[in-house]
């Protein structure tokens, strides 16, 4: 239960002095390659606050990533991960069988629009691994070899899912080449459409381009196994498409008879207000991923597919620990929770609710230029500029894909505002390169929406 008008408490400068010896330790003996964006040492957890070992509380919204679904330590939660601890820690599904994976399956099956018949699950241990999937699959099932995918998106590090993914030069230095045949589109983001154009009157042409360029010159439709998309891009800014881009690229990929990947391993299990975050649109995919908040912060992932397309044999594809029965346990008490309990209704009533209440921090601060959310993944993006809504003067002899077309991107304040926000005890991540995201857990309250907000208008006003 949220306690009325709690407050974040910072009682040591942070990090604290435990919290360094941790950081110390760790900058002896982990790999450089882990990405810090703040010194919180995590001690402890329940629902959206988090204790570090200094005994710093801080209100967070970033929920482990997305992970966290039902908040810190959901005593219901932790229960099912007890009681399947002291009966079964591992038997591995790939070679033998338990109850916990099967019953899993079956409720995940429930959830698509394919219908519990209909459909087959493939157990992961992360994001990342349910893409690697997919995309094997993908090829396997259509025996072609080409995917696109998009530029912003990110799908994971492995390297078929690095290969998918165009969100970061930092992620791809140093380890290419890699899994041929992948072409990258622009996404559908019209806040700063790739095509200068704007919709409603663009009719789409981020998708009709795709037949319209991409298939008549450089890249045999007939080739294509799958096209990957995220019905909301996660690390590339929390960025919605306009409405009918994943109708219109569902019926494209139809007529190509190519198939169509929902990669929900960020905006699946509730986080939007609907189990996944395709649920808003019409179209109805071929595959979806899953990981993230599947099982509260258990290491869970999940392939979902038409139960046609998965008929790939026996050692074709298989995994050691994916649907460890501890995660299973965690996975089926998450749904509970997210269905039984409310949960995806609270994030559709206080996602409303955090949205409109960006919208007038907005108001009040001209440097954040866009304001964009689905429940409770919601996020802003900063500028330079106050007149964000307008396009700054582009030469028209400018290829279109080489131009700025919107104010500048002010990554720089994002940072010093997401640190500010720590200071005060609120997590934050950035995301995109000009963004914030705000991704709190799913049990989160309005009162705990207010007080996340009134310390990024602190902030904001701060680092003007």
């Amino acid at each position: 239960m949220e306690t009325p008008n709690r407050k974040p408490r910072i009682v040591t400068d942070v990090p604290g002095p435990r919290a360094q010896e941790v950081i110390a330790r760790d900058a002896r003996f982990t790999s450089p390659s882990y990405t810090r964006d703040y010194p919180i040492v995590a001690a402890s957890g329940k629902g959206c606050w988090l204790t570090d070992e200094d005994g710093n509380e801080f209100l967070d919204f970033t929920a482990g990533i997305a992970v966290c679904s039902t908040g810190h330590c959901h005593p219901k939660v932790v229960e099912a991960i007890q009681a399947q601890a002291s009966r079964l820690l591992h038997m591995s599904g790939t070679d033998f069988w338990y109850a916990p994976m099967a019953n899993l399956a079956e409720r995940l099956a429930a959830t698509t629009a394919w219908g519990v018949d209909d459909t087959r699950v493939f157990f992961t241990n992360s994001g990342t691994e349910s893409v690697e999937a997919a995309f094997k699959l993908a090829r396997f099932a259509t025996g072609r070899k080409r995917m696109i995918a998009f530029q912003g998106a990110f799908h994971g590090r492995t390297f078929g899912s690095l290969s998918l993914t165009g969100s970061k030069i930092s992620q791809l230095r140093g380890f290419t080449p890699l899994v041929p045949g992948v072409q990258h589109v622009p996404y559908g983001y019209c806040y700063r459409c790739a095509y200068n154009l704007k919709y409603p009157s663009c009719a789409l042409h981020c998708v009709t381009t795709l037949d319209d360029s991409l298939f008549a010159s450089t890249c045999p439709p007939d080739e294509v196994a799958a096209i990957i998309v995220e019905p909301i891009q996660g690390e590339g800014g929390y960025v919605i498409p306009p409405p009918g881009y994943l109708e219109a690229l569902r019926e494209l990929t139809r007529r190509h008879g190519i198939l169509l990947i929902v990669d929900e391993v960020q905006s699946g299990f509730g986080r939007t207000g609907k189990m996944w975050a395709y649920e808003h649109t019409d179209a109805v995919p071929d595959m979806i991923t899953s990981a993230k908040g599947i099982a509260s912060g258990m290491p869970l992932g999940a392939l979902l597919t038409r139960k046609d397309l998965m008929n790939w044999p026996p050692g074709s594809h298989a995994t050691t620990f994916g649907g460890n029965p501890v995660s299973c346990a965690a996975a089926l008490a998450t749904l509970d929770l997210l269905q039984d309990g409310g949960l995806i209704e609270n994030a559709a009533t206080v996602g409303e609710h955090l949205i409109g209440r960006l919208r007038d921090v907005q108001q009040r601060h001209p440097c954040i230029g866009d304001v964009r959310g689905q429940g409770l993944m919601a996020a802003i993006e900063l500028i330079d500029a106050p007149s964000s809504a307008d396009r700054a003067p582009v030469p028209s002899a400018a290829p279109p894909l080489a131009r700025e077309l919107f104010p500048g991107r002010n990554a720089e304040r994002r940072d010093r505002i997401v640190h500010a926000a720590f200071s005060k005890g609120l997590l934050l991540l950035g995301c995109g390169r000009n963004a914030i995201r705000f991704c709190p857990p799913l049990v989160v309250s309005k009162g705990e929406v207010d007080t996340a907000l009134d310390i990024l208008s602190e902030c904001l006003d701060e680092t003007a």
